[in-house]
């Protein structure tokens, strides 16, 4: 059957990209389009070491290719490597001074200040005609510097100019998010026992509210490693479920739930991640998205764990305001508002309180992002304990682990505990009263 076929394929894309992409840079050592391929193989499957090789051998080739320079700079920002990142985007920029993406990435790496900042340059570039995603991030480029400089209400007003075009062409619709949190709530899983294994770590929650940090302090612990964002798990339900509908968290895909056999679920996710994960006893899947999966997942794999962070209502919004997501994807089409990231937050919170209610306290695990940074060793030690984890040191030195991190976090991350991003909207004051009017609207909390 075809979707028996498509489902084969899935559960061995990454192992096939890796030897594809492996063949190739073997091959092909001065053919830039075949390393090109490789290196792209190579992030997707989640292997950044390999990736940056072929990029570090691209630029050998390519000196000035601008493209190149700014893959490589942003590989080796998710190593940790800031300097390297910073000289090759600044390199990228001589061969190409419109490459947007690096103006942002520089920006973003070296703190602007008054005799050092590229505000002329940026406002220029902001100017010329509308490409889509140009303006976007000279927009928040400028919204950056200006935050450096402490010019919270210019800061604000750029980050207004630079999602506005995105803002007409990607409105968030409210409505229909609203109709798959109810049909996630109302799904209806059907029988059957599920893969008894108890490898995944799911770690869930809004982007920028602290599940990278999690992720960290689990895959520092040495039986645990992280097999990064992976879409697999939806992947395959989709394909399970029948659903013929474009988009892959979808109310059709919740509605076919009943026709899944989840033990299979459950042993191909597992099977799918191995490349990634190896022959480590516990793995992480760090897709935030996940929450809307929960009850699906422990169908599936009933002695998984469902770890979701939840942070202060307004820093979430603000940090998902300020963001600039690298997939155009309609998931994320909230950011381009203050309010829409507020509905997206409502949204949100219903539905972690729903799982709270419904599923099973030792199976899916509430953590509040500000008691982790205030308590870190006693929540860590619940955090393993919930795991079923033994108590390990290492957890609390997390910004030690060298692997790579390809998520906007990749700098908090590598720095010790620290409380620097709890309260952040007190600052930006009634700015945030769009995303502060929704959610007491809603009755949300804001102490």
């Amino acid at each position: 059957m075809r979707a028996d076929a498509e489902i084969e394929k899935l559960v061995g894309r990454f192992a096939a990209m890796r030897a594809l992409a492996t063949r190739a840079a073997k091959e092909n050592v001065n053919d830039a389009r075949a390393l090109f391929g490789a290196a792209m193989a190579f992030r997707i499957s989640g292997d950044y070491e390999a990736a940056l090789a072929q990029w570090q051998r691209l630029c050998q080739l390519e000196p000035n290719n601008t493209n190149y320079r700014y893959e490589l700079g942003q590989t080796q920002e998710y190593f940790g490597q800031f300097p390297e990142a910073i000289a090759n985007y600044q390199a990228s920029l001589k061969s190409e001074p419109l490459n947007y993406r690096a103006w942002q990435a520089l920006v973003q790496l070296q703190k602007q200040s008054l005799l050092t900042n590229h505000i002329a340059e940026l406002e220029r570039q902001f100017a010329q005609p509308e490409d889509g995603w140009r303006t976007l991030h000279i927009g928040h480029a400028l919204a950056r510097t200006y935050e450096d400089l402490g010019d919270i209400p210019r800061s604000f007003e750029w980050l207004g100019k630079a999602k506005q075009h995105r803002r007409k062409l990607r409105p968030y619709v409210v409505a229909a998010e609203a109709e798959l949190v109810r049909a996630t709530q109302n799904v209806k899983p059907g029988e059957g026992a599920g893969c008894e294994a108890d490898d995944p770590i799911f770690i869930v929650g809004l982007p920028r509210s602290g599940t990278t940090l999690l992720d960290r302090i689990f895959s520092s612990h040495p039986d645990v490693t992280s097999a990064g964002e992976i879409g697999n798990f939806l992947q395959l339900l989709k394909l399970m479920s029948g659903s013929s509908v474009p988009a892959s968290l979808h109310p059709d895909v919740f509605a076919r739930a009943g026709q899944i056999d989840y033990a299979r679920l459950g042993r191909a996710f597992i099977d799918s991640t191995r490349p990634l994960t190896g022959a480590a006893p516990r793995f992480i899947d760090k897709a935030p998205s996940n929450y809307f999966l929960a009850p699906l997942i422990l169908r599936a794999l009933p002695n998984a764990r469902i770890v979701c962070i939840r942070r202060h209502p307004l820093d979430s919004c603000l940090s998902n305001y300020k963001q600039i997501f690298p997939m155009d994807d309609r998931y994320f089409d909230y950011v381009y508002d203050l309010a829409w990231t507020a509905e997206k937050f409502v949204l949100f919170d219903g539905m972690l309180a729903h799982w709270r209610e419904t599923l099973p306290a030792d199976r899916f695990m509430l953590v509040q992002y500000e008691d982790l940074v205030a308590n870190q060793k006693a929540r860590t030690r619940e955090l393993l304990a919930f795991c079923g984890l033994d108590w390990d040191e290492r957890t609390l030195s997390f910004h030690e682990n060298a692997a790579s991190v390809s998520t906007p976090s990749a700098r908090q991350v590598r720095q010790a505990m620290n409380t620097q991003a709890v309260g952040r909207f007190a600052k930006y004051g009634a700015l945030l009263d769009p995303a502060r009017r929704v959610l007491e609207r809603a009755g949300i909390t804001l102490d």
